[in-house]
């Protein structure tokens, strides 16, 4: 099942060829050999995601708020991809709101709510383990007197649940905690959240499931608001989720323009929702399989790079198999990132959406080294990452750390 690459050399223009690796496709320079390890900044697309968004375009050529047959047909195609995303999530038709992916949703759910509901007061709880699409939204609601207070985590970084509650006060709105961070892989408990906020009905519940969708299984039923896109798992860039609950109100971002909701204003994109649709059905198949395998990579991999004196493993017990952060003391992130492009292996220093700065604020907040938040670079795995993709990434590893160790 995990087969190497296998190239079709279909001309996709004078520089570029598409390669289809299983049923996923892969742009790549001409002759170029590549290692891709960084599936948490964005997956390839699976081909049945990708022609399932070229059949719309081409057959359903209508507006879907046009009232003409080509319209009507639009229109039906977009009820019938929403039907199939409210069974897969077990979630209301009307609870989905199409979005332009994950920053989008987060700062429609967080936003939104604290606009809406800033009559109850103008409290926020998160982490300090949140993407920037959380702290984007969370900086400009305190330029409008909101107040943000951040849960305490123990050293596998999960958050203190008991500080969680201590936090919650008669004016707290909204808390917002990710499933998974991006960064490290932290896998938070969700569910015992919902459990606890159920008991403080004037606080919304927001958590971002951008790295935990077709990964892990989720709950839904005591959540209030939930992100993710679909180019994490293997769909097209443009098209994201935010789920809210029916009887929860918002203040939109977008205003004028009918679409599939109020709440979010613009003519539907009925090929990408088709292909959500998609993506999300394949994503949610094989799912502990897929887990068990990437596990066994995760182990792999953790095993040969613990040899290194000066390789620090940043992920814990408590991460997702997919995400492998380490540090490699003494040398910059960056320039240990592009000694491993300059072999065509493609990692991150950090979420793909994080500024260019010089310090990961996710690693110091989990291992308080400014050292290791200097020199942390993000490996992340798929169930299409092979073992001979991982033993050759070992050998040019080694290559670039004894290189630059040197100095």
């Amino acid at each position: 099942m995990y087969t190497e690459f296998k190239n079709n050399f279909y001309n996709y223009s004078f520089f570029w060829l598409l390669k289809f690796h299983q049923n996923y496709v892969i742009i790549s320079a001409i002759g170029d050999f590549m290692i891709y390890l960084d599936y948490s900044a964005t997956t390839p697309v699976n081909r049945e995601v990708l022609d399932s968004f070229n059949r719309a375009s081409l057959d359903f050529v209508g507006n879907t708020n046009s009232l003409h047959n080509l319209g009507v047909n639009a229109s039906r195609l977009v009820k019938s991809a929403t039907k199939q995303i409210s069974d897969i999530l077990k979630i209301k038709e009307t609870e989905i709101i199409y979005t332009s992916g994950s920053s989008e949703s987060n700062n429609l759910a967080i936003k939104g709510i604290c606009l809406k509901y800033q009559n109850r007061g103008k409290h926020i709880i998160t982490t300090k383990f949140e993407h920037s699409s959380i702290y984007g939204p969370l900086d400009y609601l305190k330029k409008l007197g909101f107040e943000v207070s951040y849960v305490e985590s123990n050293k596998d970084g999960i958050i203190d649940l008991d500080n969680l509650e201590s936090l919650i006060r008669e004016d707290t709105i909204l808390v917002s905690i990710n499933a998974i961070n991006s960064e490290i892989g932290i896998r938070q408990p969700i569910e015992e959240i919902a459990i606890i906020l159920k008991k403080y009905q004037k606080c919304f519940y927001h958590v971002d499931l951008t790295q935990a969708l077709g990964k892990v299984e989720i709950n839904l039923d005591n959540i209030d608001l939930a992100s993710f896109s679909a180019h994490k798992i293997y769909g097209l860039k443009g098209i994201g989720c935010l789920i809210k609950k029916e009887n929860i109100l918002l203040e939109p971002l977008i205003h004028g323009g009918k679409s599939t909701t109020e709440f979010r204003s613009g003519t539907p994109a009925h090929p990408l929702i088709v292909s959500l649709s998609k993506a999300l059905r394949l994503a949610n198949k094989n799912l502990v399989e897929n887990y068990q395998y990437v596990q066994e990579l995760n182990i792999y991999l953790k095993n040969n790079l613990n040899k290194y004196l000066d390789v620090c493993i940043n992920s814990n017990e408590k991460c997702i198999p997919h995400i492998l952060n380490i540090s490699i003391l003494g040398v910059k992130a960056e320039t240990f990132m592009h000694a491993l492009e300059n072999h065509s292996v493609y990692v991150s220093t950090k979420s793909a959406c994080s500024d260019e700065d010089v310090l990961s604020e996710t690693v110091l907040a989990l291992t308080n080294n400014k050292e290791k938040a200097k020199s942390s670079i993000r490996i992340s795995l798929s169930y299409l990452t092979t073992k001979e993709e991982l033993k050759e990434f070992l050998i040019i590893f080694d290559k670039c750390y004894k290189n630059l160790k040197r100095f």
